[in-house]
């Protein structure tokens, strides 16, 4: 698999890939994972979305496959952001379909308001935009769990909220695989971060097409919590989907790829 050197050394990996017909020329579509995941959390994404777009599934910086971070790394969201534009310089696109879940939601919304240029459509995800808002008191417990029992324990302790109560048991197993592969020390460096995350003042500075999906029963924002801020990016729309899942990208990814797929063809196409 493909891996990029970062300006301060540190390696990205990332897939890039399509399975559209060799005559076509697709657009591109950059992918972003939320906290303690990899690329891989967008698998059930490709049969839709390869078929029609070039697809680019980085790594964040210290998950996944790329380089781990060292808990006291000097973490910035506008950092992660520099790190994506820089993949895409390395690629050469300019411009990209951008869709991002959860905490990458706040992330490819700064993104968006700074590199407006870059950003052909923006796809949210069961995100947040005010860390501390969103989390509130669970973010210490998270904290404590994870240091005394390890990122895979707390990734289960934690899954059935994520994914909700219908979600069966080889999924949350699976899901919580996949994250329990997360470096300790990126863990504890980045989730310590997140309740300093605040995007609410770049929200009407996203000038591309944009969709926000959820679910109705979400345990991280509500319907009308996320309606309230979703209404300030100018030109936006709601999809709610029915549901308790707050990683809804991973609970419905057929429906969720076809619906953004329908928003590039309806808002974004070139």
């Amino acid at each position: 698999m493909p891996v990029f050197t970062l300006a301060d050394g540190a390696t990205m990996h990332y897939r890039d890939e399509c399975f559209a017909d060799p005559w076509a020329r697709p657009e591109a579509a950059l992918l972003l994972h939320g906290n303690a995941e990899s690329g891989e959390a967008w698998n059930g994404w490709m049969p839709t979305l390869g078929r029609r777009l070039q697809v680019v599934r980085p790594d964040m910086r210290g998950f996944g496959r790329s380089s781990p971070m060292p808990q006291d790394h000097p973490w910035s969201f506008d950092g992660l952001v520099a790190d994506f534009i820089a993949l895409l310089d390395h690629l050469g696109l300019d411009r990209v379909h951008l869709v991002a879940a959860k905490v990458a939601g706040p992330i490819a919304i700064r993104l968006a308001a700074l590199h407006p240029g870059r950003v052909r459509s923006l796809v949210l995800l069961g995100t947040l935009v005010a860390g501390q808002t969103t989390l509130g008191d669970r973010h210490a417990s998270w904290m404590a769990h994870i240091r005394e029992h390890g990122v895979e324990s707390w990734a289960r302790w934690t899954m059935r909220g994520r994914l909700g109560a219908g979600a069966p048991p080889a999924m949350v197993e699976g899901w919580s695989r996949l994250m329990g592969a997360t470096p300790l020390s990126t863990q504890l460096g980045f989730i310590a971060q997140v309740p300093k995350l605040d995007v609410r003042g770049d929200l009407a500075q996203v000038a591309a097409p944009t969709l926000v999906v959820t679910t109705d029963d979400s345990g991280l924002d509500g319907v009308e919590t996320t309606r309230a801020w979703q209404k300030h990016i100018p030109g936006s729309e709601l999809m709610v989907v029915p549901g308790d899942s707050y990683h809804v990208a991973a609970t419905h990814p057929e429906l969720c790829a076809a619906a953004t797929l329908d928003f590039i063809a309806r808002r974004a196409a070139s």
